[in-house]
């Protein structure tokens, strides 16, 4: 089952992000055969990661609302793909979706940012994710 961090206002306490797009290489988002066993006996959990790793750089430029920023020292929305920790956390996974659905209709990093702050990914169902 996959977990959710709530918090009173997220709007006052925005976690960990990037502003600019990376300068150097980041680390991989988990792919291939890294996507199965146990983190990953939901698609919606494969699909995750394979949209994460489709936007890297916008990933890199989100917060994560879980607030793994402070319990795991993730610096960004990508951090939580390069391990399993997003196949666990809904947060994850729905910020992850809702970032590729806003990229593909032309929304900057800044502008998918501002949304999420606004909390407009609670709203993606991961059951219907897809690329």
């Amino acid at each position: 089952m996959a977990a959710s961090a709530q918090w009173s206002n997220p709007a006052e306490d925005i976690p960990a992000y990037n502003a600019k797009p990376p300068i150097k290489p980041m680390k991989p988002v988990l792919s291939g055969n890294q996507l199965t066993g146990e983190y990953f006996s939901h698609p919606y959990q494969v699909t995750s990661y394979q949209i994460a790793a489709k936007i890297p750089a916008v990933l890199h430029q989100q917060p994560c609302y879980c607030h793994c920023d402070r319990a795991m020292g993730h610096n960004s929305l990508h951090s939580c793909f390069e391990g399993t920790h997003g196949a666990t956390c809904s947060t994850c996974m729905k910020e992850a979706v809702y970032s590729y659905e806003q990229t593909k209709k032309g929304k900057t990093p800044a502008q998918i940012r501002a949304a999420i702050e606004r909390g407009e990914w609670q709203t993606v169902d991961l059951e219907a994710a897809s690329l």
